[in-house]
């Protein structure tokens, strides 16, 4: 086995499969239960609680067994077979990081749901706690065992089982809605309810993969016919640049769907228990700290720019890479801010038990503008037109999220209105 190894980004879909069954199922669960216990339907919420884990197991068991008996067809569909050497370690790895799918998926799922019961401290620290221990004994494996492919691979894994123990451990002492044995029988309204309140984050994480493999293709084919990067010597230029933006743009992002995640159980509740005014107060406070992240973030990417390809290890590339890198630092970051809003709009809507709005909202975003932009606007633009796809994307995307959001405001005064005129008609009508 070689000292150093990169985990093969065959892996990578079926992470993310994984990934967007879970978030649909606990996002999903997060939201009903804050929903019924606001409207004061504990019973419901233990239901939805315990389907949930039957689903999440279900499913997590049921995706490690295809992606072990097709393994050899995903490996060889997303680019793991370019040689037997290559083969060899990709299978290594996908058959260990299969094994973990059940306890990854389970430890993602639990998340919202434990956040949902009063608890974000314990769903943050059973996450860190995975990725610590994940962290500590990759180079362990890696260099000290020399386990190579196969040691990257358990440390995941064990840093996922550890994730799935502590999430069991919560769940078998829940404070509000601990379910019984009788909530874990399957009841498909609820689990219908659960998994459309969750599509949302099922299907943003599936059309981001549909988005970011237009991209890298676009990246391909119109780097090659670049003077520039259509030389050998420069050829990974491009891609290794979007690559550097892209994960500065999901630190950024990382931030904005954690402080509107927080919400979905404050939201839900106080929806479910009709406190109108609360819901609008949090929208807007939600959408100013989003406006604010993303502002940080552009006054970074558009100011600091060389410092940033510093930090990520390309000090010492050729006059290419910098200035292309700049260049696209710049550019497909320009419209942050809009973006960091776009998501919250999401997010939130889903939290307010609006599935739809939020599901086709995110739709276009990441398909018809994300996918559609990506691949039409390099036939024009050449290169460049890959960048331009994101911040076009971006702002169209915003305009539709300001109608939706004013929409919502409105609605929300609306109902808050309606809400005071029946207590008034109550108290006025009750007997002395």
């Amino acid at each position: 086995m070689p000292e150093t190894v990169v985990p093969p980004g065959s892996a990578a879909p079926l992470t993310v499969i994984a990934l967007a069954i879970a978030v649909m199922i606990g996002d999903g669960c997060c939201a009903f239960v804050s929903l019924s216990l606001g409207k004061k339907q504990p019973e419901a919420a233990k239901k939805s609680v315990g389907n949930s884990i039957v689903m999440v197991l279900v499913s997590g068991l049921a995706l490690c067994a295809v992606y072990l008996i097709f393994s050899r067809q995903i490996i060889s569909m997303f680019g793991g077979t370019v040689n037997a050497e290559t083969f060899r370690h990709s299978r290594e790895y996908f058959f260990y990081i299969s094994l973990g799918v059940p306890f990854y998926m389970f430890g993602q799922a639990m998340n919202p749901i434990i956040r949902a019961d009063g608890s974000p401290r314990f769903a943050m620290a059973s996450t860190l706690v995975g990725a610590v221990i994940n962290i500590i004994l990759d180079p362990i494996f890696i260099f000290v065992f020399r386990w190579g492919m196969m040691g990257a691979a358990v440390a995941t894994v064990l840093g996922q089982v550890a994730t799935a123990i502590l999430a069991i451990g919560y769940i078998v002492n829940m404070k509000s809605v601990k379910p019984a044995k009788s909530d874990f029988s399957m009841d498909g309204n609820i689990c219908r309810k659960t998994l459309v309140l969750g599509a949302t984050s099922f299907l943003s994480q599936v059309s981001l993969v549909a988005a970011m493999a237009a991209i890298n293709n676009m990246i391909r084919k119109y780097g090659a016919l670049d003077p520039v990067f259509g030389q050998e010597q420069y050829a990974q230029i491009p891609m290794a640049v979007v690559g550097i933006v892209m994960k500065f743009f999901q630190i950024v992002i990382s931030i904005v769907v954690g402080m509107a995640a927080g919400c979905i159980p404050v939201v839900g509740f106080n929806m479910g228990a009709g406190k109108w005014d609360r819901v609008r107060e949090l929208f807007k406070k939600l959408l100013i700290a989003e406006a604010t992240v993303g502002t940080v973030g552009l006054i970074i990417v558009e100011l600091f720019p060389r410092q940033l390809i510093n930090i990520f290890g390309a000090a010492n590339e050729s006059a290419y890479y910098t200035d292309f890198a700049i260049r696209a630092f710049r550019i497909y970051l320009c419209m942050m801010v809009f973006a960091c809003v776009n998501k919250a709009c999401f997010i939130f809507l889903q939290a307010m038990g609006k599935p739809v709005s939020s599901t086709v909202l995110s739709m276009i975003r990441e398909i018809v503008f994300g996918v559609g932009f990506a691949l039409v606007l390099p036939v024009f633009f050449g290169l460049d037109g890959v960048l331009y796809s994101m911040p076009l994307s971006d702002i169209l995307t915003f305009v539709i999220a300001l109608f939706l959001i004013i929409r919502t405001f409105r609605e929300l005064r609306r109902d808050a209105r309606t809400e005071v005129r029946t207590q008034v008609q109550v108290q006025t009508e009750a007997p002395c």
